[in-house]
C-alpha cells in the first residue's frame, strides 16, 4: 500500500476502536540495532564513526554505547521482529532521497519476510503530517488517553484530554526502561482496557510498546514521534513540524516513503 494509504489504514482502525499497535524504526533506530555508538548532543550527532557539527535540544539528548548498553540493542531488536496481527512495524523506504535507505536491505533481512504489516517509518510525519493533524488528532478526542512524554512536556494546551502521562528524561533510551514494569502495573491495578497510548520518548518508545502489546493486546499503543511537539512546549526541531506550523515551505512536508 501507499504512504497515504496505510495511515488511513492505521486511522480507521482508531476510528472504529480496534486496538493496535504501531512501531517505528529510523536511522538512530537502526544505528543501536546494528551496535553502533550514537551521540545526540548540543553540538554534534556521533553515528558510527561518523561525526556531524550539527545538533539538539537538550530535550532530544541521548547516547548509546555498545560496550556498556547492549540491553538496548537486545531489547529493541526484539520490538523491531515481534509479529502479531494488530502490530505494525514502521521501516525506512528505498524509494526517496534520504540517505538512510542504505540500510533498507539491512532492515528487510532482519525482519524476516515481508507482510502487510511492515510499514513506513514515516507515517505520520513529513507528507502526512497534515494528515495526523487534521485527521489523527480530532479522532483522540473523544478516547481515554495515556502519554508518554519529556518530563519537560506541557499537557495544557493539547487538544485531546490526556488521563494520564509517564515522563522521561534525558537519555531516556538507557535510564527509563523502568517504565515498562510502571506501566504494565498501572494497566493491571487500574484496570486499563480500550485507552490510547501516545509514546514520544525516542527509541524507548518501540521498547515500552513491544513490551505492553505483549502484556495487554487491549489497548492501542502509537509511538508518535516528535509530532505533538508544539503542543506540548518542547523544541519543534525537525523541518517537517518547523515549516508547518510557520506556514513555510521545506521539501520534508513534500517528501513521501515509496
Amino acid at each position: 500500500m501507499s504512504f497515504r494509504e496505510d495511515f488511513f489504514k492505521l486511522l480507521n482502525k482508531l476510528k472504529r476502536k480496534e486496538n493496535f499497535a504501531f512501531v517505528r524504526y529510523s536511522d538512530g533506530e537502526v544505528f543501536v540495532m546494528q551496535n553502533k555508538k550514537l551521540v545526540l548532543s548540543d553540538n554534534h550527532v556521533q553515528a558510527g564513526e561518523v561525526r556531524h557539527n550539527f545538533g539538539y535540544s537538550s530535550q532530544d539528548h541521548k547516547e548509546f554505547i555498545p560496550e556498556k548498553h547492549s540491553f538496548v540493542r537486545e531489547a529493541l531488536l526484539e520490538s523491531y521482529k515481534y509479529k502479531d496481527k494488530d502490530y505494525f512495524v514502521g521501516g525506512i523506504c528505498k524509494g526517496c532521497d534520504c540517505p538512510s535507505k542504505e540500510f533498507v536491505g539491512w532492515m528487510h533481512e532482519e525482519y524476516g519476510n515481508l507482510d502487510e504489516n511492515y510499514t513506513y517509518a514515516n507515517l505520520m510525519v513529513n507528507a502526512n503530517y497534515p494528515l495526523f493533524v487534521n485527521y489523527f488528532i480530532p479522532e483522540l478526542s473523544s478516547r481515554k488517553n495515556i502519554l508518554v512524554c519529556n518530563e519537560e512536556a506541557k499537557t495544557d494546551n493539547l487538544p485531546f484530554p490526556v488521563k494520564h502521562s509517564f515522563r522521561v528524561g534525558k537519555n531516556c533510551i538507557v535510564n527509563n526502561h523502568h517504565l515498562i514494569e510502571d506501566i504494565k502495573e498501572y494497566i493491571d491495578k487500574e484496570n486499563i482496557e480500550d485507552h490510547v497510548f501516545l509514546f514520544s520518548a525516542s527509541s524507548l518508545s518501540e521498547i515500552l510498546i513491544h513490551k505492553l502489546h505483549q502484556h495487554n493486546k487491549k489497548n492501542t499503543y502509537v509511538d508518535i514521534g516528535t509530532t505533538l511537539h508544539p503542543y506540548l512546549g518542547l523544541d519543534p526541531a525537525r523541518d517537517y513540524l518547523r515549516s508547518y506550523w510557520s506556514g513555510t515551505n521545506h521539501p520534508d512536508l513534500y517528501k513521501e516513503c515509496k
